[in-house]
């Protein structure tokens, strides 16, 4: 481009001269050069992972690169530098195997540890060999364990119930959230956070409060979410109804049905007698439902009082006590023995006593009238002399005295012709008291 001719005479220079000369000056004057910056991708990353340490505004054509460790350049703290000519990486005394540099510049660290926290400067070299860099830094933290969740209660009450969910974390130095069905969870005035956090209170629990509930505890390096808590939120339920076909039956001959009505859906239905859970016979039995308990024939054990019950997860409620009451129950254990045989045996016993107590007496008689025949005949008998007397005494009292008694009962035989001559009756005796005196 030749340069602008000589001005005119008179001094004035034409305008368009003018702007040629001002487009001129701008073309040929370079613009301001854009400060390098280095961006951490991520900024803040857990022990073991990846960053990505990338340059921006980079320098037009650079000859090289080189990356410290810490804001300020010094060849002790290189890490690593590159050539752009000729596409060479040098390792410098601070790289440490896990590092990446990239044509554009930019740094790779690769499984990453607590110590890597810190400040990273670059150096570019330009063609006229001036300088530009920029220093960027990222953060280290400990990988967050999973957390546990634990409810007071899965399974509650609408209006009725409260439940409290506890998130429990071994990790320090982290914040705790709260998910509700994947999404962060929205508070409402039923539910309370505890001051750290780990602890939800929803009081009272309604429908809408149904589904599955998270803690998230997080550092600025990692996150980890509990396993979901499912909550099921249940209707209150109503008291069942108890009708019986007979509440007075006859036992051993009638039966009796006992149906449970109720509103409530979604419902089990259980049996109680005398208030404890119903033991079924052989005798009883169960509709496919559990709504309907037929008994029959009905023994005098059944009678009581019997209630049905309808419970769900969250709640039950029982219905009114319904009295049975037998009557004339056939069913009592007997001797096996007819009336007939018992009369006779009672009879039998009866007469037994009579004949033992008559045959205590006539002994007891006969004892006494002999003891008191046998002093009369000593005192009246004569004596011949007194030396017969005292040797009577003196035998007296040498020989014992022998009562003998003796009891005989007649067997009668059949009363023959007046012409036969009579016999002798026939003796048996039945008893003998030998006693000394």
């Amino acid at each position: 481009m030749e340069p602008p001719s000589a001005p005119p005479r008179g001094g004035r220079v034409p305008w368009q001269e003018v702007l040629l000369a001002v487009s001129l000056l701008t073309f040929w004057n370079p613009p301001t050069t854009a400060q390098v910056t280095v961006e951490s991708v991520p900024p803040s990353v857990a022990e073991g992972k990846d960053v990505l340490l990338l340059v921006h505004n980079l320098p037009g054509d650079p000859l090289g690169y080189g990356w410290f460790r810490g804001e300020t350049v010094e060849p002790s703290r290189q890490i690593v530098s590159y050539a752009v000519d000729t596409q060479v990486t040098t390792p410098g005394p601070a790289h440490s195997r896990r590092e990446t540099i990239y044509p554009n510049g930019s740094l790779l660290f690769q499984n990453i540890n607590l110590k890597d926290t810190g400040h990273y400067t670059v150096q570019i070299t330009k063609r006229n060999f001036q300088v530009d860099q920029g220093t960027g830094q990222f953060r280290v933290f400990q990988p967050v364990a999973r957390p546990t969740l634990h409810a007071s209660n899965t399974t509650v009450t609408r209006n009725k119930d409260s439940v409290v969910l506890t998130c429990s974390t071994n990790n320090t130095g982290v914040s705790i959230g709260w998910l509700f069905n994947n999404q962060s969870l929205k508070l409402t005035e039923r539910m309370k956070l505890s001051q750290d956090n780990s602890t939800l209170t929803i009081d009272p629990v309604r429908k809408e409060d149904a589904g599955n509930y998270q803690c998230e505890v997080s550092n600025p390096g990692s996150s980890s979410q509990s396993d979901p808590v499912r909550l099921a939120v249940e209707e209150l339920l109503a008291r069942p109804t108890l009708h019986a076909s007979n509440t007075t039956v006859t036992g051993n001959k009638d039966s009796v049905v006992l149906t449970c009505s109720t509103n409530n859906t979604g419902v089990s239905i259980g049996w109680l007698f005398n208030n404890q859970s119903l033991k079924l016979t052989e005798r009883m039995k169960l509709s496919q439902d559990n709504s309907t308990l037929t008994i029959g024939p009905v023994r005098k054990e059944d009678a009581g009082n019997y209630q049905c019950e309808v419970s769900n997860p969250g709640s039950s409620s029982q219905s009114d006590p319904v009295r049975l009451a037998v009557e004339g129950d056939l069913t009592q254990p007997n001797s096996g023995l007819p009336p007939g045989a018992i009369v006779g045996i009672v009879i039998g016993v009866l007469a037994g006593v009579v004949v033992i107590a008559a045959l205590v007496y006539f002994l007891f008689i006969r004892k006494t009238g002999g003891a008191s025949d046998l002093r009369d005949v000593t005192e009246h008998k004569p004596s011949a002399s007194n030396h017969s007397q005292d040797h009577a005494d003196n035998l007296s009292n040498k020989i014992e005295e022998v009562a003998y008694s003796s009891l005989n009962f007649n067997a009668q035989e059949p009363k023959k012709s007046t012409s036969a001559p009579p016999s002798p009756a026939a003796t048996e005796t039945v008893y003998t008291e030998v006693q000394k005196k």
